[in-house]
């Protein structure tokens, strides 16, 4: 134990990069895995939880591909639960120097058996649309702490200041706010449609058409100020705000892109899955946004910072 205990990182290095970003895109892919299970239909695949079958802990081959599916998911969600116990070990240590990293670990790490719980509660449920939206709701949250983890990992140590004009972080901060309400009304949206995970599953009832239409206007919202960001940003060199907006601007155009196609050739399950992971990334660079609207205090104080944001270290 003692070996252990010494051998954890006593300040951020290679290690604590590596799990950051393994982290990150476990979680990712822990989404896509999970849109796989929804529009196989193997929502029920394992009928029953936290054991797939009454009597088997994992799947049997009676259960077919819809077995191996949803337990193969149950799988990595296991060693998505392992990574974060690496990461918050990896950081125990920094608890003191750096206790953004030992929060954020925290937070991921118990995110985790939440999310375990309400994907047992689905099944239980017979796969209840807003308890399936739920889960998607927590992973998104999950994706977001994971970013600010990795972000965090490559940052500067120390207390932040504002380094943007108030203005451009108002508009930052309703962009994220559109952003959430456009992932809400899309998990409304997808309730509503074909893919149920299982032919028995209900839907919510609402009309998938009239949705659809509706999931289009916060979308166009965000991309509309999304733009905006980009260009006023460019004024902006002492932060990586330009870049994350730049990134976020890519993953809205893929994600309207797949959206419209989508939504104009039957809803092919492959498009539905692709659009489900987007709408991961999309949360990953609006954190990652929000995030780099403050700079270390000595780069916020910067003169070249200060034209741009004259009260940024006073407030």
């Amino acid at each position: 134990m003692k070996r252990i205990i010494q051998w954890l990182p006593d300040r951020v290095d290679v290690r604590l990069r590596v799990i950051a970003w393994v982290y990150l895109v476990a979680q990712i892919i822990l989404v896509g895995t999970g849109g796989l299970v929804r529009l196989t239909s193997s929502g029920l695949g394992c009928p029953t939880w936290p054991s797939c079958t009454g009597s088997s802990l994992v799947n049997t081959p009676e259960m077919g591909v819809h077995g191996v599916i949803e337990f193969g998911n149950r799988l990595l969600g296991v060693v998505l639960g392992l990574v974060a116990i690496v990461a918050f070990l990896a950081v125990l240590r920094l608890r003191k120097t750096r206790p953004e990293l030992f929060w954020l670990t925290l937070l991921a790490g118990l995110g985790i058996p939440m999310q375990a719980v309400i994907g047992g509660l689905s099944v239980l449920s017979d796969l209840n649309p807003y308890v399936v939206g739920l889960h998607f709701v927590v992973s998104m949250v999950l994706v977001a702490l994971c970013t600010a983890f990795l972000l965090r990992v490559y940052a500067v140590p120390g207390p932040r200041a504002r380094a943007v004009p108030r203005w451009f972080a108002i508009l930052t901060h309703i962009t994220s706010f559109v952003v959430a309400v456009t992932i809400l009304v899309g998990i409304l949206t997808t309730g509503s449609g074909p893919h149920a995970g299982d032919a028995k599953a209900p839907r919510n009832g609402l009309d998938p058409e009239i949705l659809q239409h509706v999931h289009a206007i916060p979308a166009y919202v965000t991309f509309a100020l999304t733009l905006v960001l980009v260009v006023a940003s460019l004024r902006i060199r002492t932060t990586p705000v330009h870049r994350y907006t730049m990134y976020l601007l890519a993953v809205e155009v893929l994600q309207i892109a797949v959206g419209l196609i989508q939504a104009n050739t039957g809803l092919p399950p492959i498009l539905v899955g692709i659009h489900m992971t987007l709408a991961a990334l999309l949360a990953a660079a609006m954190t990652a946004v929000v995030l780099s609207l403050k700079a270390p205090v000595a780069d916020a104080a910067d003169p070249a910072v200060a034209s741009a944001a004259p009260s940024a270290v006073a407030r």
